[in-house]
């Protein structure tokens, strides 16, 4: 009975061991990737965005990030979304050039 006890008592530190090594420091973990799953229908106002990402993975998407950290993904192939876009870019351009901006 007491090989037994030993036997389940070395398997659950194993495990624990396993699931701590596995996990490393918090710095040594990648960024957590937001994906777009489910896509808006709703048109944004343009003024309130401040960024975004494509992407191709699960689905064609753009995501875009408000003023507040909010994520809102919607179809990449709407005239608005591309309006956006170039908003976008271009603040972020204005930006480099004119830190003060």
């Amino acid at each position: 009975m007491k090989l037994h006890t030993a036997a389940i008592l070395l398997l659950f530190w194993l495990g624990v061991f396993t699931v701590h090594a596995d996990k490393g420091s918090v710095s040594s973990q990648p960024m957590r990737k937001f994906r777009c799953v489910a896509l808006s229908t709703k048109q944004l106002n343009i003024r309130n965005l401040v960024s975004y990402e494509k992407q191709q993975v699960p689905t064609d998407a753009i995501m875009f990030i408000n003023a507040g950290g909010i994520r809102i993904c919607v179809s990449a192939n709407q005239k608005w979304v591309q309006a956006a876009i170039k908003r976008i870019d271009e603040s972020r351009a204005a930006k480099r050039n004119n830190p003060s901006f």
